[in-house]
């Protein structure tokens, strides 16, 4: 008994020491996150733990951990009015969500939405998705279609982002979007994290074919991925400890994507494959130039952090790392001149941030009207946590915010 009562207080104590870190003052619901955090870090430790007995991947682990836990959020989703069915796009699978008919107009609005986790986590069955698209199918009265694209390990760049263009394509054939009811004049194309990135970069290519009848008439970026060009931007070295996002495991997202090596992760944190004397990153290097690009309540008093001398290979090796169907932020001028009115929300406490703020400041240099809606309390990833026991005051305040852009511009 004595024991127990030893042991008991010294549990205590190591649960408590895992689960806090220290956040910035103005972060919504801290314990709440933290407790979230502590969470997916074990949830990811237990998939390395399998990883290294050679019995899964991890990621596919990861991934079934979180639809475990997804189980039981399922029955706070509700059904009311919505219709919900799967369908396949030109090969990929999508979960379709369709408002019930009025009778005072024939069309509705079309969403395309991507969801996000880093390109290997999360679907679009998902509780937290589902959730979010019933919700945005019933606030719009629009018809969204969620993409199931293919994930990392099954899938790396670039099947990720074929598989976002030719489901948005064959749903922009006009006779599809008659069979839905969808006004080809009013569709959106839109994503969180790294279906933001998708997002970004389906909206480039088919700004690029001369022969599509039907363009998106809206774009929508939710704390988009969109550069793996520098990993020291002033949110990167801010965040880079930050909860659900920090930057290593950022990092680790982009060598999953990419099939990289990952003993190259501490040459990407330096930003070795960007140095001055690697010849490929040369040309890129002035659309990426946050010092321009930021505003001084982004860039504070961070300093670039450019090497003179790198490793050239790492770009040979990865060359995916300079393809703008990656990293759209890289795009040259002429494309962004192309691009539909945009919507970019970005969050203070998130490493991600200042991609976003440096997109919506290149779009709008090239003549896109651009709406940056910045949130000071928020963190990445907060837009889709709104059901119990994940739900955040930033969700709702995000998510509001995000679908009142859509309703007033779409």
């Amino acid at each position: 008994m004595r024991a127990a009562w030893v042991l008991l207080p010294a549990l205590a104590a190591l649960s408590a020491y895992y689960v806090y870190l220290p956040l910035p003052g103005a972060v919504s619901d801290p314990w709440k996150l933290m407790m979230l955090d502590a969470t997916f870090r074990a949830a990811q430790q237990m998939g390395h733990l399998i990883h290294y007995l050679r019995l899964s991947h991890h990621l596919i682990v990861l991934n079934y951990l979180i639809c475990t836990f997804d189980l039981y959020q399922l029955e706070s989703v509700s059904s009311e009015d919505i219709k919900v069915t799967d369908a396949v796009f030109d090969g990929v699978e999508v979960r379709v969500f369709e408002p019930p008919a009025r009778g005072d107009e024939s069309l509705k609005r079309g969403v395309v939405y991507i969801h996000g986790g880093g390109w290997a986590l999360a679907s679009a069955r998902t509780s937290l998705y589902i959730n979010l698209c019933r919700i945005m199918a019933d606030s719009l009265k629009a018809v969204v279609v969620s993409i199931e694209y293919r994930l990392i390990p099954k899938a790396r760049f670039p099947e990720q982002y074929h598989d976002a263009l030719r489901a948005t394509k064959h749903f922009l054939q006009p006779h599809v979007l008659a069979e839905y009811s969808v006004d080809p004049s009013r569709i959106a194309i839109s994503g969180d994290s790294a279906g933001g990135n998708l997002a970004a970069a389906v909206c480039q290519q088919l700004s690029k074919e001369e022969d599509l009848t039907v363009r998106p008439k809206l774009q929508a970026l939710i704390y988009p991925v969109l550069q793996a060009f520098d990993f020291n931007t002033p949110s990167y070295q801010q965040n880079r400890n930050m909860p659900v996002l920090p930057r290593h495991v950022m990092i680790n997202y982009w060598l999953y994507y990419f099939n990289g090596n990952h003993e190259l992760a501490h040459a990407l944190l330096i930003n070795n494959h960007t140095a001055l004397d690697v010849g490929q990153a040369l040309s890129f290097r002035g659309r990426l130039n946050w010092t321009s690009l930021l505003p001084p309540s982004f860039k504070k008093d961070y300093k670039p952090v450019v090497q003179t001398t790198g490793k050239a290979e790492i770009v040979q090796k990865m060359p995916a790392l300079l393809d703008v169907r990656a990293v759209p932020l890289l795009a040259d001028s002429e494309t962004l001149q192309r691009q539909p009115k945009t919507y970019v929300l970005t969050c203070e406490n998130d490493v991600l941030r200042d991609d976003g703020a440096m997109y919506a400041k290149r779009l709008e240099n090239a003549g896109v009207d651009v709406t940056l809606d910045h949130f000071h309390n928020c963190f990445h990833g907060c837009m889709i946590f709104t059901l119990w026991p994940t739900d955040f005051s930033a969700a709702f305040q995000t998510r509001s915010s995000y679908i009142k852009w859509l309703d007033e511009n779409l």
